[in-house]
């Protein structure tokens, strides 16, 4: 039996606004069911290693979908919970706030238990979505990892990649 793979209650773990989250979950779900029934089973590959997990879901009514309908916008923000889920099951971190423009990430993550206004151990986290091949996942790690060797932020890096489609999350140091 694989294990869970938790994204739609990480408020209670992660110090990020759970309304922000709770967004970016059913964004997630929408995804998840353009292409999947609930529970289905996704490989997290991270420095060589993979490890299967199994996300579940709420299914998603025609409120949900019409209000995540645009499917860009929604890869990104349900990419966002997916690589927090990710990277907390992978690595024991979570997120702990959102990055400024320009710093080559879009949020902040850091062991669990510290302080969210402690950014001494916080490492950027860049993200992406696509219901792309594997091939194309891999890509964009790429692209993803050198965007955040060409922003501004001096702290270390990681880059997840979500692929909806082919249920797969890359996550590697940049």
């Amino acid at each position: 039996m694989s294990r869970p793979l938790r994204f739609e209650d990480l408020a209670e773990r992660h110090p990020i606004d759970p309304y922000q989250l709770q967004g970016y979950a059913n964004a997630a779900k929408v995804r998840l069911e353009a292409h999947h029934a609930p529970p289905v089973d996704f490989e997290l590959c991270s420095n060589g290693e993979t490890v299967v997990c199994e996300v579940k879901w709420d299914p998603v009514d025609d409120m949900l979908r019409h209000s995540y309908n645009n499917a860009d916008d929604a890869k990104r923000d349900g990419a966002y919970v997916m690589a927090f889920a990710a990277v907390e099951e992978l690595e024991g971190l979570v997120g702990i706030g959102r990055a400024e423009t320009k710093t080559g990430a879009d949020y902040y993550v850091a062991p669990r238990g510290t302080d969210p206004a402690d950014f001494e151990e916080a490492l950027r986290l860049e993200v992406s979505g696509t219901d792309g091949t594997a091939a194309q996942v891999r890509a964009r790690l790429r692209q993803k990892q050198e965007q955040t060797r060409a922003g501004t932020g001096t702290e270390p890096a990681i880059a997840a990649v979500v692929g909806f489609k082919t249920r797969l999350i890359l996550v590697e140091r940049a």
